[in-house]
């Protein structure tokens, strides 16, 4: 026995080590690469756009536009295309030029004598502002018909921090632009539309988590529609609004919790206990143009920040998610899929 152990051994030991097959790993698949920023550019980017030529077109919070040449080199060159804007947090390329929305305005920016820079700054149409920090302006997104569409961000109250409000016309509204620079108020009852996005032809937004919007959600937008945030109701009694669902009629479904102290000072409102909760579908049921979502992201694991959506339209060059939509979402630092499908006229998803 002894020396059959001993050939045991010896044939063990002239065995090649054969190591554990390790499993692969996320970035064995999908890399992250950051472009090597030259020193004193501080980007803080507001939007993203691939040009024609490959070129990568960047906007700023702090309103600057640059265009990056050879972006996935190893040696992308940035040059600055435009300054002096007003927080710029999208980008659009449509025949031949750059359009970008700012806080109060949709911009064509021309580069009239082919230098690489912007030379006239053109306002295509301006809407109105109060001054409130909050009042940002997201996209724009072009349709199939050549306008734009814009999302507007509520502000919120002085003392009642908490509480989204419609100051002027267009916070709490996606509306659109025309070619020919006129607006058109579109849709309501959004928060902080930050995911303004256009899939295959058909206008999307997603939205940010906060009063009255219990979570993240990816909405699918028609004309006239209302997805849930009353302050844009405002304006919808003006003669141009074609959301017919008024402020009274949704405040006599829902309670609008303003409550005060023994010193009339505003009380931010807390959870009721045992209290029989109320949905948006339960609205819908009265009221057509009530919007559902097609997706909710669930708060806290996903949807917190969410932003625009992107369908992969690579044919398999990016895996296997052709037709499915991209979202990430600022709160979670994360990417998440959504697959969709409508039926009956209807979107949902997951």
């Amino acid at each position: 026995m002894k020396k059959i152990a001993q050939i045991a051994l010896l044939l063990l030991a002239t065995l090649p080590m054969v190591k554990a097959q390790e499993s692969p790993k996320e970035e064995d698949f999908y890399k992250i690469i950051t472009p090597p920023i030259p020193e004193g550019i501080i980007l803080e980017v507001g939007g993203l756009i691939t040009l024609p030529n490959g070129s990568l077109g960047i906007s700023t919070r702090r309103g600057e536009v640059w265009i990056v040449d050879n972006p996935t080199s190893r040696t992308p060159y940035f040059r600055k295309f435009a300054t002096g804007l007003h927080e710029i947090l999208g980008l659009a390329y449509k025949d031949g030029f750059l359009y970008c929305a700012q806080r109060g305005e949709l911009t064509k920016l021309i580069d009239k004598n082919g230098d690489g820079k912007a030379d006239i700054y053109e306002t295509v149409h301006a809407w109105a502002l109060s001054g409130h920090y909050h009042e940002y302006s997201f996209g724009p997104k072009v349709a199939p018909d050549g306008s734009f569409f814009v999302s507007g961000n509520v502000a919120f109250g002085d003392e009642e921090w908490w509480r989204g409000e419609s100051r002027v016309p267009g916070r709490g509204w996606i509306f659109r632009i025309t070619p020919d620079g006129k607006y058109e108020p579109y849709a309501t009852g959004v928060r902080s539309p930050a995911g303004i996005s256009m899939i295959k032809g058909e206008l999307w937004y997603t939205d940010n988590q906060g009063d009255w919007m219990g979570t993240g959600g990816i909405f699918p937008v028609k004309k006239g529609g209302f997805m849930g945030h009353p302050a844009g109701l405002k304006w919808a009694e003006l003669p141009n609004s074609p959301v017919k669902l008024t402020e009274k009629q949704f405040f006599a479904e829902r309670d609008n919790r303003q409550e005060r102290d023994a010193n009339n000072r505003a009380i931010k409102p807390e959870n009721t206990r045992n209290e029989t909760p109320q949905f948006l579908y339960q609205l819908k049921e009265k009221y057509d143009m009530v919007q559902l979502p097609a997706v909710w992201l669930p708060y806290g694991v996903h949807g917190v920040s969410t932003a625009e959506l992107i369908m992969d339209e690579t044919n398999g060059d990016f895996g296997p998610f052709t037709g499915q939509v991209f979202v990430g979402d600022q709160g979670q630092s994360n990417i998440m899929r959504v697959v969709l499908e409508k039926v009956k006229g209807e979107y949902q998803g997951a």
